[in-house]
């Protein structure tokens, strides 16, 4: 795989795109809607505590308010991002990429404790790791998805090679990785592409670089005549 995009079929029967995120990018948005609310508590102290019993009772109120609530309430009402997803670029989603909505967000943040044991969300980290969409056990109960935003459409200029027309007719799903090898090469190291270039050695006839130039000239040859120049990435 040259990332982590996943091909959503919807009901309707549009295919969409997702960038899944890892753990690695989910942990830091968490450390980072953990800092805010921290910093929430400790305001929320400083108002209330000289108030005495009272205050304190309201100050831990708040607190499992804020603590439960606070994702809910921006994953629903903030198209599925808290202020640490929102800063990571991340979106909560449904498995189908609709929004997210109460009951799913409800369920997959009230999973969290879950999650947590045995403790530093080690069962979440272990069930991110053994599903492709590295969901939590929250985001399997919920049926939710966390995936990278949608940026604006880029544009890369491609070499200037000539169409590679095939004799034979490869699955859609080849004509695809094809395809999307050719859009995303620029963004790989020599190396990187050229290893994945190999790997369609029967294909192309050739390795190393040759393979990678070849692998241009089919992409274009199956985008079409028009495809010579620039074509679009979808982040």
């Amino acid at each position: 795989m040259l990332d982590t995009t996943q091909l959503i079929e919807t009901p309707e029967g549009v295919e969409l795109e997702l960038r899944v995120a890892g753990p690695v990018v989910r942990a830091t948005a968490w450390i980072i809607d953990t800092i805010i609310r921290s910093i929430l508590y400790v305001g929320l102290g400083y108002i209330l505590f000289p108030f005495g019993a009272l205050g304190k009772g309201i100050f831990y109120i708040g607190v499992f308010v804020i603590e439960w609530f606070y994702p809910v309430m921006f994953e629903v009402l903030q198209q599925g991002a808290t202020p640490g997803k929102k800063w990571m670029k991340l979106r909560v989603l449904h498995d189908l990429g609709t929004p997210v909505g109460w009951t799913a967000s409800m369920i997959r943040n009230l999973l969290r404790i879950i999650d947590f044991l045995p403790f530093a969300y080690g069962f979440g980290l272990f069930s991110m790791l053994a599903t492709k969409e590295f969901k939590r056990l929250g985001d399997l109960a919920a049926g939710t998805i966390v995936v990278y935003q949608n940026q604006a459409i880029k544009y890369v200029a491609l070499p200037e090679v000539s169409p590679l027309p095939l004799a034979i007719t490869l699955p859609l799903a080849q004509q695809r990785a094809i395809i999307s090898f050719a859009e995303r090469a620029k963004t790989l190291s020599t190396e990187r592409a050229i290893e994945l270039a190999n790997i369609v050695t029967a294909l192309t006839g050739n390795t190393g670089a040759p393979a990678v130039s070849t692998l241009y000239q089919i992409a274009h040859g199956l985008l079409g005549k028009n495809s010579v120049g620039k074509i679009r990435i979808k982040n």
